[in-house]
């Protein structure tokens, strides 16, 4: 009797620990990978492709190159901050805070947007951005214009670092941030 009452405890924890995550545990468990830097954590929740809709961008990623603009991202020391999760008319809406070096840079930290998520197979497949209401879109454009006009007549050897969306990308950036920064006002 030992034996089965056993086996039975085993088998339901077992079972338990089986079922897949509710979709508001995948995006919670998103965010804590990205407040973590632990791209496994994030790289569970994700479908085989993820699709990312910011405005006119639309983008879809293998776990690899999701994997490539996570350490982008890392670069500018992001902290994220899940606000608000709801659920609304049948989708996940997830409101988040964003703080980071580059946000600081472009006077618009914390960054706070919404966040609509979809699933496939009980697995993040897409996220569209909603909104950003909290960002001065005016402000933003001006301080990315300063910076890359300035480092194309003091520092060419730079040009183009807006663009590049790899680690070293990123790193280019923020070592033309501080360049910019350390600059001497004439």
């Amino acid at each position: 009797m030992k034996h089965i009452l056993l086996s039975l405890i085993v088998l339901v924890f077992t079972n338990c620990a089986d079922k897949p995550s509710t979709e508001s545990e995948q995006i919670t468990a998103y965010y804590k990978g990205y407040i973590n830097s632990d791209y496994e954590q994030i790289k569970k929740v994700l479908s085989d492709s993820l699709t990312t809709v910011f405005g006119d961008y639309i983008t879809t990623y293998s776990h690899q190159s999701y994997y490539e603009q996570f350490k982008w991202d890392s670069i500018f020391k992001p902290v994220y901050k899940l606000d608000a999760l709801k659920y609304e008319e049948g989708q996940f809406i997830a409101t988040v805070s964003i703080r980071s070096l580059k946000l600081e840079f472009l006077k618009n930290t914390p960054m706070t947007c919404r966040y609509q998520f979809q699933f496939i197979a009980g697995k993040i497949s897409r996220i569209e951005e909603l909104d950003c209401n909290s960002v001065d879109w005016n402000v933003w454009q001006n301080e990315v214009d300063t910076l890359v006009n300035w480092i194309k007549i003091n520092h060419p050897e730079m040009d183009g670092f807006i663009h590049d969306l790899s680690m070293q990308g990123a790193i280019d950036y923020l070592k033309a941030i501080e360049l910019y920064k350390n600059r001497e006002v004439d």
